[in-house]
């Protein structure tokens, strides 16, 4: 089953791992989501800044 989640909760999550440097397991705990829906979405915040190659514009 998917969930959505809100693109508030998307940018707040990925900007608190970036500024806290706090393991997304940690974060994600905290935030009450599934630490994968936070690691695709970190993951692609860091291709949008060009920071990694590529990802999967789906997650």
């Amino acid at each position: 089953m998917t969930r959505e989640y809100p693109d508030e909760l998307r940018e707040r999550a990925t900007r608190e791992v970036r500024a806290t440097g706090r393991p997304l397991t940690h974060v994600a705990k905290d935030l009450g989501i599934h630490k994968e829906a936070l690691r695709g979405w970190v993951r692609q915040a860091e291709a949008d800044r060009g920071e990694r190659d590529w990802v999967d514009s789906r997650l």
